[in-house]
């Protein structure tokens, strides 16, 4: 059941502008709570004193305008290239360069150590590159193989 009561809009700025049912008026930033497990559940609206001023369970449940400005306010802020394919790897020491194919295009990026490798719920894995930019694969056990062989050298 759409949540009719949620009034948001951009103000001239392009920054989202949240209305209470009061009538007053706060900047937010969405922020997911699961951004990896529920991308599109759970998310809160917080002003710009670090405060919840509104709690979304789905953005489907939103009217399609709403929902829609969240969702692209969330995806200009949140840089996560999904790893589809491992070409090569400089070494198996690290550091290393990791020759990728991404869903946002192909890359390099490099592993200063096997602790940047973060595994999440199984089968996820999160790598965070030299540059602070943090990569997702989804599923380790779906990677080709060539990707799977060079992914368990460093696990």
């Amino acid at each position: 059941m759409p949540q009719q009561n949620l009034d948001i809009t951009r103000n001239s700025f392009g920054q989202l502008l949240f209305t209470d049912t009061e009538g007053k008026a706060h900047l937010v930033t969405p922020v997911r709570a699961f951004p990896i497990g529920a991308p599109a559940e759970n998310i809160g609206l917080i002003n710009t004193d670090g405060e919840e001023v509104a709690w979304i369970d789905k953005l489907s449940d939103l009217p399609e305008g709403a929902g829609q400005l969240i969702a692209d306010e969330m995806a200009s802020r949140e840089f996560m290239p999904v790893i589809q394919r491992i070409r090569r790897v400089s070494s198996f020491a690290t550091p290393s360069t990791w020759d990728l194919e991404t869903d946002r295009g192909d890359t390099n990026m490099v592993l200063k150590g096997e602790e940047d490798i973060r595994r999440l719920t199984p089968p996820a894995l999160m790598i965070t590159d030299s540059r602070g930019i943090t990569f997702l694969i989804r599923d380790r056990y779906a990677l080709d193989s060539h990707s799977k062989r060079l992914l368990d050298r460093f696990l």
